[in-house]
């Protein structure tokens, strides 16, 4: 069963500027995508989609294949990932290359280990789903959400949980939006979700949406942590 990661790193960020090659404690933040994937050993490819010469050339850098270049379809604003992923498979079976499984990793990703690849594949595998992904908890119960109107007046979403404990209220799940896994079949379905989607529980710790410069700094300083645990727990052992 052939495997290939695939990182989609588009140009032109807006919010954050060349974010997907920004420097992130040292080296560009694309570059923890690469090598944690490269790392783990699952794949046959390591690649990078992108349009932008200079994330391609730091890319290769880093270890990554970069075959070919974006087409201007999907490098606009409207492409999603599932065009750029549909992409990149049919441009590979025009070089005579082809793939059963698909890991697309987002390329500011920098608390991926290599760890939660293999544990998350392993799952993919065996619970034969045709997509997976990570999950974290809310933090706080969203049966108890709250509605804050126009007039400043608040009212809770779901009135009937206000007076439970929320140790009481079941737990919810988001995506973390790191990565995912499917299978080729199910690429081509034009549906990324269904019955048979499973997913893998990460902590708080393990994922951090980046969308701006606090999200950033919040990256930065779970990474930190991260190290820093890593690093006393090998010196305890």
């Amino acid at each position: 069963m052939k495997k290939i990661a695939i990182i989609p790193a588009r140009g032109g960020s807006k919010r954050i500027l060349k974010k997907n090659i920004k420097d992130f404690l040292g080296k560009p933040i694309i570059a923890y995508s690469i090598e944690s994937a490269l790392r783990s050993e699952l794949f046959d490819e390591v690649m990078v989609s992108t349009d932008d010469e200079e994330i391609a050339s730091i890319s290769i850098h880093f270890g990554a294949e970069v075959p070919f270049l974006r087409s201007t379809v999907t490098s606009s604003d409207f492409a999603t990932t599932n065009d750029v992923l549909k992409e990149v498979l049919l441009k590979y079976r025009e070089l005579d290359q082809n793939f059963d499984v698909i890991c697309c990793i987002y390329p500011c990703t920098p608390l991926i280990t290599t760890e939660m690849l293999k544990n998350s594949y392993s799952t993919f595998i065996k619970g034969n789903f045709t997509l997976l992904y990570p999950v974290i908890a809310y933090s706080h119960p969203v049966q108890r959400a709250i509605n804050l109107g126009d007039d400043g007046k608040i009212a809770y979403l779901y009135p009937e949980n206000e007076n439970i404990r929320t140790q009481d209220l079941k737990t919810y799940y988001h995506d973390s939006g790191q990565f995912y896994w499917m299978n080729l079949d199910y690429l081509f379905k034009d549906n990324f979700e269904g019955e048979n989607t499973g997913a893998i529980i990460i902590s708080e710790m393990d994922g951090q949406d980046i969308d701006n410069e606090n999200d950033w700094k919040l990256a930065e300083m779970k990474f930190k942590l991260k190290e820093n645990n890593i690093e006393t727990d090998n010196i305890h052992n």
